[in-house]
């Protein structure tokens, strides 16, 4: 087996959510002027993602990528270099138009299962205390961005040495929620 290089932030090992760590601030890769976000809150769901559409770091196969609530994120420097990559994505990504990183993600859609939920990109901060990665989705997806298939089983034995279950979608307990959230708007929900 070798090792297979995902993400810097979990080559080189992952960080550990410090004990009352209440957030910090995203800076854009730009030299001067870089958009800052401010994010009053620990990340939620971190994990590396595989998916095509996710921000990642030039020579990365993952992004690493989690959700705070929406409340607690805000614009506090340079946003108007920020665009919208793709506005008829269900994830707005909010990216700078200098640099290309995405500062953000927010779904605009109120019957979306994770409205009210922003998706960050903890790498940019230098805050330390953020939550690291749990686990890995959209794993195959890597595929799709020049991954020969041939390298899928040392990518995913990685991931596992790594302590990051691979999926090929989202991890169960956020499966769960998306499930719970369907079943409620069919009226099939029942809460034991």
């Amino acid at each position: 087996m070798s090792t297979v290089s995902l993400h810097p932030a979990i080559d080189g090992g992952m960080a550990k959510a410090a004990p009352g760590f209440a957030g910090g601030t995203l800076r854009c890769r730009c030299a001067s002027d870089a958009v800052e976000v401010k994010v009053a809150a620990q990340v939620a769901f971190n994990h590396a993602c595989g998916c095509t559409k996710c921000w990642k770091p030039a020579g990365a196969l993952f992004s690493v990528v989690g959700v705070v609530p929406r409340d607690k994120l805000s614009v506090s420097a340079h946003g108007e270099k920020l665009k919208v990559v793709d506005e008829k994505a269900p994830i707005q990504r909010h990216a700078c138009t200098a640099c290309g990183t995405h500062l953000f993600g927010r779904i605009e859609n109120k019957d979306h299962p994770f409205y009210g939920l922003d998706f960050i990109h903890t790498e940019l901060s230098k805050d330390a205390g953020w939550e690291g990665p749990g686990f890995a989705a959209f794993v195959s997806s890597i595929i799709e961005s020049g991954t020969p298939p041939s390298k899928m089983a040392d990518v995913r034995t990685t991931l596992r040495a790594k302590g990051l279950e691979p999926y090929d979608c989202l991890s169960p307990p956020l499966m769960d929620l998306l499930a719970t959230h369907a079943a409620k708007a069919k009226g099939t929900y029942r809460d034991a």
